[in-house]
This record gives C-alpha cells, sequence and structure tokens, in this order.
C-alpha cells in the first residue's frame, strides 16, 4: 500500500498546483453566488476525479494475466508513453509562455464566470479535472500506477482515496478560505489568483518535466528489470 501511495503522490500534486483550475475557483468564490458555486464546483471536481480514477483503476487491475506481487508489464510501457506525452506538453507549455513585459492571457470563458450556475459551474470542474488534456495525462498516470501495483482491493482503494484528496486540493483550499477566512478571505484569494495566472506556464512547465523524467525512468527501469 505505502508504495502505491507514495506512486501516486507526484501525479496528485500535479493536478492540485494547476493555476487554471485554481484561478476558476477562486474567481467564483468572488461573485454574488460564490458559496454555491465554488461548492458546486469542489463537489464537481471531487466526483469527476473519483470517477475517472475508478475507472481507470478497475479496467487496469480487470487486465488479469498477473501475478500480484508484481506490477504487471503493461503498466512500464503505459508509464513509458505518459512520460513522453509530458515532456511534450511541457514544451508546449513552455513555447507558449508569455514574454517578458506581457501578462499570461487566460481563457476567454473566465469572463463568464460571475454568470455561472451550481450546475455550470460543476459541469466545468469535470471539464477542468478529467478532460483538460495536462490534467487527463496525470489522472491517466495515477490510474495506471494504482492498477499495476502489487496488492489487493483494499490497497488500490486506499491509494486512489489519497489520489484523489491531494488532487483536489486546488478547490478545496481556496473554499476552505472562502468560507473561514473571514474578512481577510478576499484579499488572500485574488493575492493567490495574481500570482498564479503570471506563473501558470513556469508552474506547468516545471512539473511536467519532473513528471515526465519520473514516469520515462520508471518506464525504462521496469522494463528493463
Amino acid at each position: 500500500m505505502g508504495e502505491a501511495i507514495g506512486q501516486v503522490l507526484s501525479p496528485a500534486v500535479g493536478v492540485a498546483i494547476s493555476p487554471i483550475p485554481l484561478i476558476a475557483v477562486i474567481l467564483m468564490l468572488a461573485t454574488p453566488h460564490g458559496r454555491a458555486n465554488g461548492i458546486a464546483f469542489t463537489v464537481g471536481w471531487v466526483a469527476a476525479l473519483t470517477a475517472a480514477i475508478a475507472v481507470l483503476v478497475a479496467v487496469g487491475a480487470g487486465a488479469g494475466g498477473r501475478d500480484e506481487a508484481a506490477p504487471a508489464t503493461w503498466t512500464w510501457w503505459v508509464k513509458l508513453a505518459v512520460g513522453v506525452l509530458f515532456v511534450l506538453l511541457a514544451a508546449r507549455q513552455w513555447r507558449g509562455r508569455p514574454r517578458d513585459g506581457h501578462d499570461a492571457a487566460l481563457p476567454s470563458w473566465m469572463r463568464a464566470v460571475d454568470t455561472f450556475t451550481p450546475l455550470k459551474a460543476a459541469g466545468l470542474a469535470v471539464v477542468l479535472a478529467v478532460v483538460n488534456p495536462k490534467n487527463l495525462a496525470l489522472v491517466v498516470a495515477a490510474g495506471v500506477t494504482v492498477a499495476g501495483a502489487a496488492g489487493g482491493t483494499v490497497d488500490r482503494v486506499v491509494a486512489a482515496a489519497v489520489f484523489v484528496a491531494v488532487a483536489s486540493l486546488c478547490a478545496l483550499v481556496p473554499l476552505a478560505v472562502f468560507v473561514f477566512g473571514g474578512s481577510g478571505a478576499a484579499d488572500v484569494l485574488a493575492g493567490w489568483k495574481t500570482w498564479m495566472a503570471r506563473h501558470n506556464a513556469a508552474i506547468m512547465t516545471v512539473v511536467l518535466v519532473v513528471l515526465g523524467a519520473k514516469f520515462l525512468g520508471d518506464g525504462i527501469a521496469g522494463l528493463s528489470a
């Protein structure tokens, strides 16, 4: 169990520090219906990650034909492919970074966040959690890791739960600050939003390079063993 949990922490942190979801939930919390939309976004985010990781683990663990004491061979190939994908995404992210003296361009849909209903907020959370290419790659990496880890069903469930909990911090933490932070919560959240927007490209490039190197190394080592 411990090995599986350790393996999923890296992709979980990668999801948790993705700037765009964090900015989105902060913008929602600043609207007249901030509390309802923030809760709906958080619930949608957690539900989407839970469903995605459950499907990936169920499919992967049901592949059959492997010794429970060791990871399945196919998982090393998937990790190798995911590692290559992370490196390519990192290169794309870095090429698209804003040049010196220019602010990062945020998605146009963010201007409409103040008109969102709770249902739209939850739908946006699903898209950002498991449809966004960067997060989808991270979720797939985690699902493959849990499915291929040695151990039984309980071990996989615990590892998957840890992944969802850590990966959901980008929604849970701003919501907690908004609810319990008092009069200074708005200023704190605004500061986070500005910093994350300014350093979006650098943050994601570093995360993707590190994860790409990790999964490439894991895949090569596993296939060479």
